[in-house]
């Protein structure tokens, strides 16, 4: 039974909402990308669904978005790209086996959608078991657990947990329908100490209440693998109707490019091996 039969027979397993997203199913012409910008290292990018139900503020995928209302309302809409796996088996003829893949680079594989149609799943196993590249997943779902099974057989995977923030007051502001941070700390916890390879990405790097303790509860995750960057209010760009409430947390926290520097300068202290920008997000 193809996918789009499977969707088509389980109606359950299409919900038109969860949550506060929408849920759309569209059919796309491509599931590999060829990266280009700050994804240039990688050969491929895998995106299973376009939009992301955990609609950060920050988001630059946002700002992608194909008309103004989407823009507006990211994060209250998500489309499932029902034909991903058919589209990836295609290349079981020309098997991407050592390539470099990056999932995903404008969504969460792993936003709540996942758990009910398991599109995600899916795609990493028929990585597994017909290309085995050199695969990063890249989220801020704790749900990833839930495929340990699978990362425990790549030859080559890493798995990036973001970390932004120590405080609930600023998750709650800039990422308000993600995981909690302890959710995701104890998540990538479980990852590493399952023997897959793991990393940290605190990118960017908001407002800390306390750095000393913010880099000791990294650590303390077991995981060796950092990075960094930067994000600065009078730069950055907010979805709309979070600016003035953001820009209001920048100041009450004083976080001007001075006080990233002397927090960054903090956690260089405990971690000295922490990746920058780009360079920190080479393939493994």
């Amino acid at each position: 039974m193809s996918q789009i039969d499977l969707f088509s027979s389980e109606q359950d397993s299409r919900p038109s909402k969860l949550g506060h997203a929408n849920i759309a199913y569209k059919t796309v012409g491509t599931i590999l990308n060829i990266t280009s910008g700050f994804m240039a290292d990688y050969d491929y990018s895998l995106n299973p669904y376009s939009g992301c139900a955990f609609g950060c503020t920050y988001c630059y995928a946002a700002f992608f978005a194909r008309d103004n209302e989407q823009k507006d309302t990211w994060g209250y809409w998500v489309n499932v790209k029902e034909n991903a796996l058919l589209l990836l088996k295609k290349f079981r003829s020309k098997p991407i086996t050592g390539k470099t893949v990056y999932m995903s680079s404008v969504t969460d594989p792993y936003q709540p959608i996942e758990r009910k149609i398991e599109l995600t799943r899916d795609i990493v196993k028929e990585l597994l078991n017909y290309h085995q590249p050199r695969l990063v997943v890249q989220t801020r779902s704790p749900l990833v657990t839930r495929d340990i099974d699978l990362f425990r057989r790549f030859n080559a995977v890493q798995i990036n947990m973001t970390i932004t923030t120590d405080s609930e007051k600023v998750r709650k502001v800039f990422e308000p329908m993600c995981p909690g941070n302890r959710s995701r700390l104890d998540a990538i916890k479980e990852v590493n100490g399952a023997g897959i390879d793991s990393c940290i990405t605190m990118t960017p790097l908001l407002p800390i209440e306390d750095a000393h303790v913010f880099a000791k509860s990294l650590l303390e995750t077991g995981i060796s693998k950092f990075i960094i960057q930067p994000f600065h209010a009078e730069r950055g760009k907010f979805t709309a109707g979070t600016r003035n409430e953001a820009k209001k947390l920048f100041n009450e926290f004083n976080w001007t490019k001075e006080r990233y520097m002397e927090v960054e300068n903090i956690i260089r202290q405990y971690i000295p091996d922490i990746g920058i920008g780009k360079e920190g997000f080479k393939p493994i």
